[in-house]
């Protein structure tokens, strides 16, 4: 079987892009999401985030590494920021993950994977799940949101979501006015994509089944990676 995770990145970076994912998971395709537990609004999104039990939500990593790629004292703060998602949910995250990919980071990497080990969670790009990262509407400082149009977003499911477990990152929400932001137009065509009522028969003739990392135990067991 094809099983395709939506997970939308940067729960709680601010009051629209919150809004945005939990509209494109009640009303579109999203099935899971990351939340970044030390900005003004992260208490907010968690709390409206808490009573969607179909949502998986894991924690969406962002660390200060300064000019040289990397932070001092990273295990312990990728540790409080796990702590901090516990105090803010109530519950472990279902999966880890990080703003901007950090964890690739040849100096982070193996501080994110063991802080993954300890805490039971799937690490992006570091686990069973094959990780597809490109549905995104810029690149080189220029708008393409022809790239994340209904059209496009079926045409990478269609070459990507294999046999298996893939995570589709997508990046929803409103524009937030008072707070400038240089992916703010692209984030509100990410949203009418997925929340576009075609999807759901377009995965159906696909065979590509939604699922989401509360899922993850169980697939990983039946479901042969690409």
């Amino acid at each position: 079987m094809k099983y395709l995770i939506v997970n939308a990145d940067d729960l709680g970076a601010s009051p629209g892009t919150t809004r945005g994912i939990l509209e494109a998971h009640a009303h579109g395709i999203v099935t899971s999401a990351s939340l970044m537990v030390n900005t003004a609004w992260s208490r907010e999104a968690a709390a409206l985030a808490r009573p969607q039990s179909r949502l998986s939500v894991g924690l969406h990593v962002d660390l200060d590494t300064g000019a040289t790629g990397a932070a001092a004292g990273s295990r312990d703060a990728i540790r409080r920021q796990v702590d901090r998602f516990m105090l803010l949910m109530g519950r472990a995250p279902t999966h880890l993950d990080s703003h901007h990919n950090i964890h690739r980071h040849p100096a982070l990497l193996e501080d994110f994977q063991a802080v993954a080990r300890e805490a039971g969670l799937p690490l992006r790009e570091h686990s069973p799940v094959r990780y597809f990262p490109n549905f995104y509407g810029q690149w080189s400082g220029e708008s393409h949101p022809e790239h994340i149009s209904v059209e496009s977003l079926l045409g990478m499911i269609a070459r990507e979501a294999g046999i298996g477990v893939t995570e589709l990152a997508c990046h929803p929400g409103y524009r937030d006015p008072e707070l400038p932001s240089v992916y703010g137009r692209e984030r509100e065509v990410e949203l009418a994509t997925l929340c576009d009522p075609r999807l759901p028969g377009a995965l159906a003739r696909l065979e590509v089944r939604l699922a989401s990392f509360h899922d993850f135990g169980r697939l990983t067991a039946i479901a042969v990676p690409r």
